[in-house]
């Protein structure tokens, strides 16, 4: 024992001090592992600040320091060398509104104020009623807006639209057939022409006669002075009896018939509160829009209908079916082979002329149209990108357990497509945004058409308003565009929570 007492060592000095660890964290350790940790990261950090100094310095200098906060023309802009906030100030009207009436701007006001309401509970994932949210914007809040925007009023409902459509395509066949009939006087291949000339006249006449009964009652709710209840009516009981029917009828039925009476209830209630059925609101043409209020009305409809546009050709491109397959093929790529200056032409300046006579569509909603299309078949791409990313096993693992297509497509492919495309679908929605822009060479004064306009006003000339004018143009493409960027990423990091280690 006190040999082994006396082998053991015990320490009298205390250990150096450790050198302390290096801090890896932080803004310290951010500029130590990632701006400062070799040669190379070294000279791109100096450069990147070079470059950072010399733009936003003279950029918050223009915009804050040297800037004009107040005045009333030209004159006080002249003393000072920085942005011109007053002219921002007597022309913002103009840049939100265009030449909206002023006295009818609260009902622009409104349809902000109802768009927001409807929008920001559907981005919060925390609150409740999804499903009801996302039908009252995306089916009953284009109504309103559409109505609150351009005024006027309604002389029928379903019946009479049905009907209306209906005669103008057959008006558009038998006009197809006297066109054939015309060019067979002419024509070295007059035979074929006229026969083909009589059997599209034949099919026309044959759904004139088959459609008659629609457009008789139309023409006879006409000449009633409530033809818009009756009407309303009229179509609440067929809509009814159809879902009542789809739905399973007695057995299961009641539900989907409960829904779709709540559904024409409410559309009564907006009909009579805003006075649809006694001509409405004052009619406010397109022509006089113009501003943030186009910028809005194009990007939000381009992004809202290009989506479903381009899901179906998607699927279409996909399909097994060589006809949809085909038309689907023919429509990507004719689209995306077009620039969207081309499209806007062709909708504003063409289109009329391939319409029948007495119809027209107006010039906002043609380019909406032609948006909606150029979009879709690029959507097309993306989403066609996320569903060749899902395993073949997905659905053979669905038609296994006995899941029709469409439940196979809208509950396991679909959902999993969209989530990997996510940052490809936001980005054209961005880039569409950017591109409202072009809408100005169409006569439609958006954001940037109202703000060029603004500079024709000789009150305001001064050599920092144009400056001015783009930064504050540039400030609110940036704070959009921002936006739907970073939401994007969190509805990203979101969806992908589970994939996390």
């Amino acid at each position: 024992m006190s040999d082994i007492a006396s082998s053991v060592y015990v320490r009298r000095d205390l250990l150096a001090e450790r050198p302390a660890p290096v801090k890896t964290t932080g803004f310290v350790g951010l500029v130590r592992t990632r701006l400062l940790n070799s040669p190379t990261n070294i000279l791109i950090t100096i450069v990147s600040a070079l470059l950072l100094w010399f733009t936003i310095v003279p950029s918050v200098k223009f915009l804050f320091v040297d800037a004009v906060w107040t005045g009333t023309d030209r004159t006080a802009c002249l003393t000072e060398n920085g942005a011109c906030w007053p002219y921002i100030q007597a022309k913002l009207p103009q840049l939100i509104y265009g030449f909206y009436p002023e006295a009818e701007r609260w009902r622009v006001d409104l349809t902000f104020f109802l768009a927001a309401v409807l929008l920001v509970p559907m981005l919060i994932p925390r609150l409740p009623a999804k499903g009801l949210n996302a039908s009252l914007f995306f089916f009953a809040f284009p109504v309103v807006s559409f109505f609150l925007l351009l005024g006027g009023g309604i002389t029928g409902f379903g019946l009479s639209w049905t009907a209306g459509l209906l005669q103008l395509f057959d008006d558009s066949i038998i006009g197809a057939g006297q066109v054939l009939l015309n060019l067979s006087k002419t024509s070295a291949i007059a035979p074929l022409l006229w026969v083909l000339g009589n059997l599209i006249v034949l099919v026309g006449t044959a759904i004139y006669w088959l459609i008659f009964p629609l457009t008789w009652l139309r023409d006879q709710l006409e000449g009633t002075g409530q033809s818009v209840w009756t009407d309303f009516a009229i179509t609440t009981a067929a809509v009814s009896l159809i879902s009542f029917v789809m739905g399973g009828g007695v057995r299961t039925g009641w539900r989907p018939l409960a829904s779709t009476i709540v559904t024409f209830i409410a559309i009564a209630i907006v009909i009579k509160l805003m006075g649809l059925d006694h001509g409405g609101l004052p009619v406010v043409q397109t022509r006089l829009w113009g501003g943030l209020l186009v910028t809005l009305v194009v990007s939000v409809a381009g992004i809202v209908t290009s989506l479903p546009i381009g899901i179906a050709l998607a699927l279409g491109r996909r399909s097994t079916i060589p006809l949809i397959r085909i038309f689907s093929i023919a429509f990507i790529e004719f689209w995306r082979g077009v620039p969207l200056i081309t499209v806007l032409f062709f909708a504003t300046y063409m289109l009329p002329l391939f319409l029948p006579g007495n119809f027209t569509v107006d010039g906002l909603v043609r380019a909406l149209i032609g948006i909606a299309l150029f979009t879709g078949a690029y959507q097309a791409e993306n989403v066609r990108g996320g569903l060749a990313a899902i395993p073949r096993g997905q659905g053979e693992a669905a038609a296994a357990l006995g899941l029709s297509w469409w439940k196979t497509t809208s509950l396991i492919v679909l959902p999993q497509a969209l989530r990997h495309v996510i940052p490809n679908l936001v980005n054209s929605f961005i880039s569409l945004f950017k591109d409202t822009s072009l809408v100005s060479i169409v006569a439609l004064f958006d954001l940037l058409g109202s703000l060029r306009a603004s500079f024709a006003d000789p009150k305001w000339s001064a050599p920092s308003t144009l400056f001015t004018g783009f930064a504050f143009a540039g400030i609110i493409y940036f704070l959009f565009c921002f936006g739907m960027s970073r939401y994007s990423l969190f509805v990203e990091n979101r969806l992908n929570a589970h994939r996390r280690n």
